[in-house]
């Protein structure tokens, strides 16, 4: 092997694979899937294109590297939310308000949820987007009906009420935060309509006490 073949391969990489993901995922959340070219890509994580591909794949593979990421971060965060302790009111008052810190993290505004702001303008035709996005609403669907089934066999929700129907709605709940973080409302606005879901969902604090 000769000296320079040497060099080559022992060449350190230019780029640090954590910062160019963090600087790709601000782009696709900021722009969308469709409105983040190659060209913002290379240019926000400072990657040429033949860079850029032999790091992460094409494109819709660094989106998917982007969103696992984003997934692993917010699964962590949702996970001490649901364990804290309290009634159910509290806990989704605490899961709501952690999804606001996610929504509201953009320096220059509102984002809403990576998920669906970034992926669902190319879900209608991507069919890989489309399931990825599915994936992670169900995923948070199936976690938050969990929750309501255990709240109300401990007398927390009436037994007539649907607990995957109403885990379902709690979920949606998050969705509008999301969608009118992204759209500019401040989170003065946003945390004081999360009583009224909280509400909505569980009944009023009075009701609530009836039943414990």
């Amino acid at each position: 092997m000769s000296e320079q073949s040497a060099k080559r391969r022992g060449r350190p990489r230019a780029y640090d694979p954590e910062v160019a993901l963090a600087r790709a995922t601000e782009t696709f959340w900021e722009q969308g899937y469709a409105g983040a070219s190659l060209d913002d890509l290379s240019a926000a994580t400072g990657m040429n294109r033949p860079s850029l591909y032999g790091a992460f794949g094409d494109k819709q593979a660094l989106f998917k590297t982007a969103l696992d990421a984003y997934m692993d971060r917010s699964r962590a965060a949702m996970t001490e939310a649901f364990r804290g302790g309290g009634s159910l009111g509290e806990v989704l008052t605490r899961i709501y308000r952690t999804a606001l810190g996610f929504y509201l993290s953009g320096d220059a505004g509102g984002r809403g949820c990576f998920l669906t702001s970034a992926g669902l303008g190319q879900a209608v035709i991507d069919q890989e987007v489309r399931q990825t996005v599915a994936d992670g609403l169900h995923e948070l669907d199936q976690a938050i009906e969990a929750l309501m089934k255990r709240r109300q066999a401990r007398g927390e929700l009436p037994p007539t009420v649907d607990p995957v129907a109403l885990g379902r709605v709690a979920s949606m709940m998050m969705n509008a935060l999301s969608v009118r973080a992204r759209a500019g409302e401040t989170r003065e606005q946003l945390e004081a309509t999360i009583p009224v879901m909280v509400a909505l969902i569980c009944g009023p604090p009075d009701r609530r006490d009836e039943r414990s």
